[in-house]
Parts: structure tokens; C-alpha cells; sequence
């Protein structure tokens, strides 16, 4: 028993002693050696005390060819280490499993308990619960069980997902169809069978599983714009599984269930061969958002689905900074809203349709419905949505206006809040109404204070020609790219996204403005041409746009002008220069929900040389005159278009006009084009003396030469062009009427007494 009892002692003060090397991290192949020669030591002598270290046997010596070699010390703590995560990640993970194992046995007991006192309060919780928890990473084992509950709990409550908690069964169809996706066949397997079950209890209901399939559609659609990790192969496959099992359902095989079924699964494949798509194009800002602008309109009939679509467009244009983008997508958001709000119930406070956001855009009048196909909001399904009401209507409008503030659109500020003020007065929401005449006096301070400041964008005509192109060839498009953009920006961003695409060789850029001449190109090239355009307005609309955001909001119309001569040279002589005026009209009106818009109509005007000269005077004669009108005056821009027109590097320009087109020829009939030319002059001339006048109430000592140089300037150009603009034949009846006055005179009866 007692050498029993030593071994044991040995035995732990060994273990003991290992222990303490592991820890310390002092283990190495001498230190085991002598550990070895101790054990040896000490079941030799029986005794607990280690030879001295004077002897002749203690005098060890770690001899190489003696002992195997081990492994280093680092590269062994690194093999520990890296087993220890491994364990660690298994000990977790097998935990964590656990805890959702123990939570999910406590939810089917709260279920029991809620089942056999009917609390149905008490199971829309625990709906809320699983949901949560399928929301979650979680292992593929709880998943199975998570979807097993889920099941159970639909077939023994389907009124509790359809009737009570309508906003659950969209977070439901969300995770089911993320689930569907995955890469385990175990997981994808019991999703399919979720949702399959959740069809047919839908339909089982009442002959329809609109609201299902309402849902379905709604958060595959989310799940495509939001979400580009899942997987488009598994998730396909899954569609595929739920269609096997609607045509093998002998319950069913007699309704038209499994048609039902056969449609949302072909509406899934095609939102799902959109995204690929878009997936192509995720680096080309302004194909995405077509493809998701046709996605939406492929929705006009099924108010959810469009909704969400817009929402999904505006955070992209978001995400890009294109804040008036965005701003239009809510809107849009918003009109389609009021217009089902209206079909649902008339209150005199709300908008009666997108008829009202009119003065916010005209484009909004798209949101209308109309058609014969539009689906009715009483019907199961549609308008379920939490934008579909009154406060999903104001949190629409109040991002908008946020969204306008972000990108100076400050008129547009007001009219969104026109909409939102009857609401808050019919609810007697004094605060909010605080808020928004707070932010309405924000609003209006800026406008003032901003004023010749703000640059809301500039505008390019792209053209693309080439098979390469696809259904791009031969389409023209109006871009809209942010404020002061130049042309070598935006002709070098879409030179190397093409180049990158088709190849450095096969991209050329088009340097002019000239038509394009396809025969002349090479049909296996890329050719992209862009030019700079401007809004342009007919006579009748400059009436109603004074202001600088009235002349870049809501337009449609563009234009740019090409300089030609009848001998092939783009610039000539005065007396043989030519313009031609393009003028472009898009689509719908900028801004709108897209940056590029279609070119849909075209419309070319000639000038003549003497209608090119009208037009130069007519422009410097509006830079003078937008100068003399501003508040407080400007002297730096003042003096600096007064030199432009009448300085003495320029001076040359008008005078030469006027001798080209205004000189008197012998036998020469001067039109009506000489005419307007004169009044033009007239009129540059009055602007030019009523600036020289401003400006001298404005310089310094040290400008009065300046101001003595620029009137001595004026006063020889009025000089050069008093005899030109002053025709003959007015001379001639103004001679010939004083010569009549003169007789007239003199025959008089009181001509004795003068």
C-alpha cells in the first residue's frame, strides 16, 4: 500500500511538474530529457531527492545523435494555437446552437400554452420571435427545426399570418426566399417546403393566394435590389422545387392552384433575368437605373411592387449623390400613394391623386390610374404595404423635402409642403406645422441668399453607334452630369468604361458635332459622340421662367448649334458663316427619376449670316443688361462685359458686323433681317451707354482713366455705327416731311404776324 501510495505521489508530482512547463511554456526537448533521467533517478533510489549537482551523474549533457529531434517551440505553440480557435469556433458554435434550440423548445411551449387559452396576442409575439430568429445565422441543423416550427405554426394558425399580422407574412416570404438561395440543399429543401406551404394555405382561404404572391413578388424584388450576395443558380432551383410540388399535389391538381403557381414562378424567372442584367451592368450608373426604371414599369399595374422599385431607385441615386434624383423618386413614390389613397377613401386633406404634385413635376402624371388593368386597392393583397396610408404618405414627402434642401431645389421645398400643410391643420398638429414654416423660412432665407450662386447641372447629348452597342445603337440620350461638368469629364469617364468593356481599339469618340455618317463607319467599332447642350425655350415660355431655377427645372427641350460654311469649312467670313441649330426633346422632363433620358424628336433650323449676326448682338446685349440688373451692382462683372463688347480688342467686332450686312449697295433692297439688325444695334448701343453711366457711379479714383478710355472707346464705335443703322431712306422722308412742315409754314394765315 505504501509503495501504491508513492507511485501515486510520483505519478502527480509529475503530472504536476508537465503542467507547469505547458503553462510557462518552457517545454523543450533538454528540459524532457531531464525529466526523463529524473523519473529514471527516482524509481532507481526510491528516494524524493534529486541527485546533487557535484556528481558524477548529474553532469548531463544533451547529446544530438543521441535523441530524436522534436519540433520547435514556435511552430508547436502555433499548431496549439491554431487547434484551440478550431476548438473554441466548434465550442461556440455548438453553444450557440444550443441556445436557439432551448429558445425555440420555449416558444413551442408558449405556443402550447397560447393554443389552449386562444392568446392571440401571445402567438403574434412568438410569429415575431421565429422571424427574428430566421433572420439570423444559425446553423443548418436549427434551421431545419425553425422551418419545421414555422410550418406547424402556419398550418394550425393560417389566420394569424393572414388576417392579424399581414405586415409579418412580408418579413416571412423575405426569409423564406433568402433561405432558398443558400448553397446547402438541406436548407434550400425546407424553404421551398415553407413557402410552398404558405401558397397553399394562402389559397386553401379563399381560391386566391393573392396576398402570397403579392408578397412573394415584393420581397424577391427587394431581395434583388438591396441584397447581391444571393445566389441566382440555387435560388432558381428552388422555384423549380416549389413547382414540382404544386403539379404533384393531388389535393389541388383540379384548381387552378397549380396554374397560379406555374405564373408567379415564370414572374420570379424573369425579375431574376433582369438581375442578371444588372448585375452585368453594376459598374454603368445609367444602365442600372434603366434596368430598374423598366422593372418598375413592368410593375405599373401592381402598386407594391412599383413602390418598392422607386424606393430602390431613389437610395441608389442616393448612394451617387444625385439628391434631385432621388428626391423625384419619392415623389413619384409619393403620387402613386395618394393615388390609391384616393380610390380607397375620399378625405377632403389629402391629395386627390398625382394630379396635385403637378406643380412639384409634370412627370408624376405617369403615377395615374387610369388604365382598365389597374388592379382595385380593395382587392386581397394590394396597398398592404405601410406606405400605403396617411403617415406612410407624409414620411414619403418629408424625405423628399430633405432631399430637395440637399440639392438646392428650394421652390420645390414649397410645393412639397403645400401638399403636407392641409394634412397636419386637419390633424391639428400644431408641432409639425411649427417645423415646417421653421423650415419653409429656411428655405426662403436661402433662396435669397443664394441667389446667382446656385448651379443645379449640366447636360450632354451622347450618341451611340454600332452593333457593338446593342439596343444602344444608333439611340441618343440627354445626361444629365452634375454642376460644371466639362465635356473632357464626362467624354473620358464614358471613353474608359467602353474601352474597358470592348477594347481600347474598338472605341472611337466622335470629336465634332456634324451628323454622323454610319456608312462612312467601321461596323466592327464602337463609336460614341458627345456634345455640350442647353436648355432652350420658345418665345412664349421665357414669358413664364424669369428666375435661374425656373429655367433649369422641368425641361424637356435642348439644343446646340453647329458653325458650317457652303464650302465644306466649319468657319468662314462674316458674310458666309452659317449655324444650324439642333434642337432635342427627351422623353419626359429633367429632373426626373433618371439622369439619361431619350432623344425622341428632332428638330433642325439654318441661320443665315445675317441671322447669326442678329444673334451675336442679341447676346451681348442680354449680358449687359443681366449685368446692369443686378442687386446690389457688381462693378467687376459690370466692367468686365462692357469690356467684352466695347473694349478696344473687340471694338472691331459690332462695327464690322454693321459694314458687312448694313452697308448701302447701289440697286440693293434691304429686308427685313437689315431691319431687326438696326434695332438690335440701337438697342446694344443704349445698353453699352446706360453700363458706361452705372459704371461711372461705381469706380475708384484710380479707375477714372479706365472710365475716360472705355467712353472714348463708345463714343468712336456710336460714331462708326451712327451712319449704318440710320438707312438712307428714313433720312429721306424725315428730309422730305421737314420741307413740308417748312411750307406749311410759311402758307399759313398767321405766318405775317411770326
Amino acid at each position: 500500500m505504501s509503495q501504491y501510495s508513492q507511485q501515486t505521489f510520483r505519478r502527480s508530482v509529475d503530472m504536476k511538474t508537465r503542467l507547469e512547463e505547458a503553462i510557462l511554456g518552457h517545454s523543450n526537448a533538454r528540459t524532457e530529457m531531464m525529466l526523463r533521467r529524473r523519473q529514471t533517478s527516482f524509481s532507481n533510489s526510491g528516494d524524493r531527492t534529486p541527485p546533487s549537482g557535484g556528481s558524477e551523474g548529474s553532469r548531463l549533457r544533451w547529446r544530438k545523435d543521441q535523441f530524436q529531434w522534436k519540433q520547435p517551440h514556435e511552430h508547436y505553440e502555433s499548431q496549439k494555437f491554431s487547434r484551440d480557435v478550431e476548438v473554441d469556433a466548434h465550442v461556440e458554435g455548438n453553444l450557440a446552437s444550443e441556445v436557439s434550440m432551448v429558445a425555440l423548445d420555449t416558444l413551442e411551449l408558449i405556443v402550447q400554452i397560447a393554443q389552449s387559452s386562444m392568446e392571440m396576442p401571445t402567438l403574434g409575439y412568438a410569429l415575431r420571435v421565429l422571424l427574428h430568429s430566421l433572420g439570423l445565422n444559425q446553423s443548418t441543423a436549427v434551421l431545419q427545426h425553425m422551418l419545421a416550427t414555422q410550418r406547424s405554426l402556419v398550418s394550425k394558425f393560417p389566420e394569424l399570418l393572414f388576417q392579424e399580422e399581414t405586415e409579418q407574412c412580408a418579413d416571412l416570404c423575405l426569409r423564406l426566399l433568402r433561405h432558398c438561395s443558400s448553397c446547402i440543399s438541406n436548407t434550400r429543401s425546407h424553404a421551398a417546403a415553407s413557402l410552398y406551404l404558405l401558397m397553399k394555405q394562402n389559397f386553401e382561404m379563399g381560391n386566391n393566394f393573392a396576398r402570397v404572391k403579392m408578397q412573394v413578388t415584393m420581397s424577391l424584388s427587394s431581395l434583388v435590389g438591396q441584397n447581391q450576395k444571393f445566389n441566382e443558380e440555387y435560388l432558381r432551383k428552388s422555384l423549380k422545387t416549389i413547382l414540382t410540388y404544386a403539379e404533384a399535389d393531388v389535393e389541388l391538381v383540379n384548381t387552378t392552384f397549380p396554374a397560379q403557381v406555374r405564373d408567379l414562378v415564370f414572374n420570379l424567372h424573369m425579375i431574376l433575368s433582369d438581375t442578371v442584367k444588372m448585375k452585368e451592368f453594376n459598374e454603368d450608373p445609367e444602365m442600372l437605373i434603366d434596368l430598374m426604371y423598366r422593372i418598375a414599369k413592368g410593375y405599373q399595374t401592381s402598386p407594391d411592387l412599383r413602390l418598392t422599385w422607386l424606393q430602390t431607385m431613389g437610395c441608389k441615386h442616393s448612394e451617387r449623390k444625385n439628391n434631385a434624383e432621388a428626391a423625384h423618386c419619392l415623389i413619384h413614390a409619393a403620387g402613386l400613394v395618394a393615388e390609391y389613397l384616393n380610390m380607397l377613401e375620399d378625405r377632403p386633406h389629402l391629395p386627390v391623386g398625382c394630379v396635385d404634385f403637378q406643380k412639384i413635376s409634370s412627370n408624376v402624371l405617369e403615377e395615374s390610374a387610369v388604365s382598365d388593368d389597374v388592379v382595385s386597392p380593395e382587392e386581397e393583397g394590394i396597398c398592404t404595404g405601410k406606405y400605403f396610408s396617411e403617415s406612410g404618405l407624409i414620411g414619403l414627402l418629408e424625405q423628399a423635402c430633405g432631399s430637395f434642401s440637399m440639392c438646392g431645389m428650394y421652390e420645390a421645398v414649397n410645393e412639397v409642403y403645400k401638399i403636407l400643410i392641409p394634412i397636419h391643420e386637419a390633424n391639428r398638429d400644431y408641432k409639425r406645422l411649427a417645423h415646417i414654416h421653421n423650415k419653409l423660412h429656411e428655405a426662403f432665407t436661402n433662396i435669397i441668399k443664394m441667389e446667382g450662386k446656385r448651379v443645379f447641372g449640366t447636360y450632354f447629348r451622347v450618341g451611340f453607334y454600332g452593333h457593338k452597342f446593342g439596343d444602344l445603337d444608333g439611340e441618343e440620350f440627354i445626361y444629365k452630369e452634375p454642376a460644371i461638368t466639362k465635356l473632357p469629364e464626362i467624354s473620358h469617364r464614358l471613353e474608359s468604361f467602353y474601352e474597358d468593356r470592348f477594347g481600347v481599339e474598338n472605341v472611337v469618340m466622335v470629336k465634332d458635332s456634324n451628323t454622323v455618317e454610319r456608312q462612312k463607319q467601321d461596323p466592327e467599332k464602337a463609336y460614341i459622340q458627345i456634345t455640350y447642350v442647353e436648355p432652350y425655350f420658345d418665345a412664349y415660355e421665357m414669358k413664364d421662367r424669369v428666375t435661374y431655377f425656373e429655367k433649369n427645372y422641368n425641361i424637356k427641350h435642348f439644343m446646340y448649334a453647329t458653325p458650317f460654311t457652303q464650302n465644306g469649312r466649319a468657319h468662314g467670313e462674316l458674310h458666309e458663316q452659317y449655324k444650324r441649330k439642333t434642337i432635342l426633346t427627351t422623353s419626359h422632363a429633367f429632373p426626373y427619376v433618371k439622369t439619361r433620358l431619350a432623344v425622341i424628336h428632332r428638330e433642325q433650323i439654318i441661320l443665315s449670316p445675317i441671322e447669326v449676326a442678329i444673334e451675336d448682338i442679341q447676346k451681348k446685349t442680354k449680358e449687359l443688361a443681366l449685368a446692369l440688373s443686378q442687386e446690389p451692382p457688381d462693378p467687376k462683372m459690370l466692367q468686365m462685359v462692357l469690356q467684352g463688347c466695347i473694349g478696344t480688342t473687340v471694338n472691331q467686332g459690332p462695327v464690322e458686323i454693321a459694314l458687312v450686312f448694313l452697308k448701302a449697295e447701289p440697286n440693293q433692297t434691304h429686308g427685313k433681317h437689315h431691319n431687326k439688325l438696326r434695332l438690335c444695334f440701337k438697342e446694344f448701343l443704349k445698353r453699352c451707354l446706360d453700363a458706361l453711366q452705372r459704371n461711372k457711379t461705381l469706380i475708384t479714383v484710380e479707375q477714372k482713366e479706365y472710365q475716360k478710355e472705355m467712353e472714348r472707346t463708345f463714343h468712336n464705335i456710336r460714331d462708326k455705327l451712327y451712319p449704318l443703322i440710320c438707312s438712307s431712306t428714313v433720312t429721306l422722308k424725315r428730309a422730305k416731311h421737314k420741307s413740308k412742315d417748312r411750307a406749311r409754314r410759311i402758307h399759313s394765315p398767321n405766318s405775317s404776324l411770326v
